[in-house]
């Protein structure tokens, strides 16, 4: 398992990218936002998007979520509902 930490937005939030080695099937961990530029890194390094997946409902770990998932058409693992700040 590799992953990479990619800084996005002007506030710099670090979203992460984590893949295996052997299949280069990556999930994209808090897309805060930059959307392009997550996918300029995914093919970049040679990879395929399985999944996004969300540690919590900060606006600065989900602002590039739907985005991603809607471009990509992959599923969205995570948060609890509970866990979007209202």
């Amino acid at each position: 398992m590799k992953f990479k930490i990619v800084p996005v937005t002007h506030y710099q939030q670090n979203c992460s990218i984590i893949w295996c080695e052997k299949t280069q099937r990556a999930a994209v961990v808090d897309p805060g936002g930059e959307v392009d530029k997550l996918l300029a890194e995914l093919t970049g390094l040679g990879l395929t998007l399985e999944k996004i997946i969300l540690t919590h409902g900060h606006m600065d770990h989900v602002g590039g979520t739907f985005e991603l998932a809607k471009r990509t058409g992959v599923p969205i693992e995570g948060p609890h509902k509970e866990d979007f700040l209202a």
